[in-house]
């Protein structure tokens, strides 16, 4: 599931979603008709929403959808509104609000390096330990500089251990039932208190891999690794050939394995292939960053490395780091659907509450909060903080019933920034909705949660109608074989949109063609959240 990329990402990259907007053809059509919460009625806005979900890629599929008035309550429109259905990364919405309530919005994670034993003339005669709560954002800059203030507090030898404190959440390293074959792909990373992040959109856990063709046909391509560390060994097998040829180069990590194997050939010329490839055990992975760093600041750590290991009451601190508050860390994390930052929260809600950094814990705490908020907890099942699992079941109904509770949290202005906004072509801004509904009234309107997997897709957040009323709405497509339902979903937004609800004065959007991939089911059409295609830089 993984895709190769042949460009540089970054946080700041903007999109040409004036392009894609062409194709993207609306049709917009008046319709009078009687309120829209009518009866079985082919016009207003049930009319108008029960023709876009006859849409033929939902033939046989299962869709629910709801959409309310966000200052009443009031539902305008229900369909299928109590069906447990898959909610894809739309489980991020729960998750996201159950941290700014619990955690707060000023919550940040550090990261700490403490000593055991005296320090005597540069020498430290005992352990340095390197503590970790969470933080999915630690960059390898952030390990330097944390060497950088024990070298400067005047360690130049360790006489002991350096030793990873990474007892802040438990061992669990994968939320149940991730597929199997995800293991490699970056949004499937390992979670653990003490990681690590190769670039800003803090993909923890993570290392950047790019493959580039050397200059003559018959040698290896030459890899790099971001950020470069020993941590993994690489199996350079691929090799490069004529300019012309096909370029079939594949990166990925063995089983079990940090073993990065290189295979296929390469064309000279060709632009580099570039992957983000989780690693095994990532605290592994922060403390031999850390430790090359502490070597590249003159601090030799003379005993061995340990994992998992408290630290000592005793040990006093030498170097802090602090995270971004959750305010600002919600913003990568929703716009991009990051499932590593979804994961980390829940199992940092679960040590707030319980003491206990885990799955359970969190979720059980999750579970509570959304009780409190009005929400049937007793009809839907969530297992992860980002979706990932299919195990999740969350009806559109219980969507909208949280969008709705939250309005009136302290928090809320802050979280609803995190939300991607459509046709925002800047990935900060837009996220995985900076392509869709362009050119329609909904652009740069509608604030939203995406989600996909394979066969199961869902938007859910909040727009503002041609009358300036402004709605809740949540769609969960499930079990269609189309390769992508997105233009169904941005249908039923656009209608919202371009309509007075109040008024009964219904513009009906249709659902835009897609292409015959997007229409039919095949071996090259696996769904991925939008953010989760590292190549699809226009998502």
């Amino acid at each position: 599931m993984t895709r190769t990329t042949k460009t540089r990402k970054s946080l700041a990259a903007r999109g040409t979603a004036l392009g894609l907007a062409a194709l993207l053809t609306w049709t917009v059509q008046g319709l009078a008709g009687e309120p829209a919460d009518a009866g079985p009625s082919d016009t207003g806005l049930k009319g108008a929403i029960d023709r876009i979900l006859t849409d033929p890629r939902l033939d046989g599929a299962a869709a629910g959808v709801v959409v309310a008035d966000a200052a009443t309550g009031a539902t305008l429109y229900q369909r299928d509104a109590g069906d447990r259905l898959m909610p894809a990364s739309t489980t991020k919405i729960p998750t996201s609000v159950a941290a700014m309530a619990i955690l707060g919005p000023d919550h940040r994670f550090t990261t700490e390096v403490l000593a055991t034993g005296r320090n005597h003339r540069g020498t430290l005669h005992g352990d340095l330990y390197l503590r970790g709560t969470g933080d999915p954002t630690t960059l390898a800059a952030d390990y330097d500089r944390l060497a950088a203030r024990v070298a400067a507090a005047g360690v130049r030898r360790v006489t002991g251990r350096l030793v990873a404190d990474d007892t802040r959440f438990d061992t669990h390293r994968l939320g149940r039932a991730w597929a199997a074959d995800d293991e490699s792909s970056y949004y499937s990373a390992q979670i653990s208190p003490l990681t690590l992040a190769p670039d800003t959109d803090y993909d923890s856990g993570t290392l950047v891999v790019e493959a580039a063709a050397a200059g003559t046909a018959g040698r290896r391509p030459a890899v790099t690794l971001t950020p470069r560390t020993d941590y993994v060994r690489v199996d350079n097998r691929a090799t490069t050939v004529a300019a012309g040829r096909p370029d079939t180069l594949a990166i990925t990590r063995a089983h079990g394995m940090n073993t990065l194997v290189i295979t296929g050939e390469i064309p000279v010329g060709a632009a580099p292939t570039k992957e983000w490839i989780t690693v095994d055990e990532p605290t592994g992975y922060a403390t031999a960053v850390f430790a090359d760093a502490l070597a590249a600041h003159g601090v030799r750590v003379e005993g061995p490395v340990r994992l998992g290991l408290p630290t000592p009451a005793k040990a006093r601190p030498l170097a802090t780091h602090r995270s971004m508050p959750l305010r600002e860390l919600l913003l990568p994390f929703m716009k991009l659907s990051n499932n590593m930052h979804a994961e980390t929260l829940t199992k940092a809600i679960g040590h707030e509450v319980s003491g206990s950094g885990s799955w359970e814990a969190g979720l059980a705490a999750v579970r509570e909060y959304l009780g409190k908020e009005g929400v049937d907890t007793g009809q839907l099942r969530q297992v992860d903080g980002s979706g990932l699992s299919r195990m999740n079941l969350f009806p559109a109904a219980q969507l909208t019933r949280l969008l709705l509770a939250v309005q009136d949290a302290p928090w809320f202005a802050d979280w609803y920034a995190s939300l991607p906004v459509a046709c925002a072509p800047d990935r900060a801004v837009g996220g995985t909705l900076r392509t869709r509904m362009c050119g329609t009234p909904a652009a740069l309107n509608t604030r939203a949660k995406t989600g996909t997997l394979t066969g199961a897709s869902a938007l859910a957040g909040y727009v503002t109608d041609a009358a300036g009323r402004r709605l809740v709405y949540g769609v969960v497509l499930n079990n269609h074989l189309a390769s992508s339902v997105k233009s169904v979903e941005d249908a039923v937004v656009v209608t919202l949109a371009s309509s007075d609800t109040a008024a009964g004065a219904i513009r009906a959007a249709r659902p835009a063609a897609g292409t015959a991939a997007e229409r039919h089911a095949g071996p090259a059409t696996t769904g991925l959240e939008c953010a989760w295609r590292k190549s699809d830089t226009l998502c």
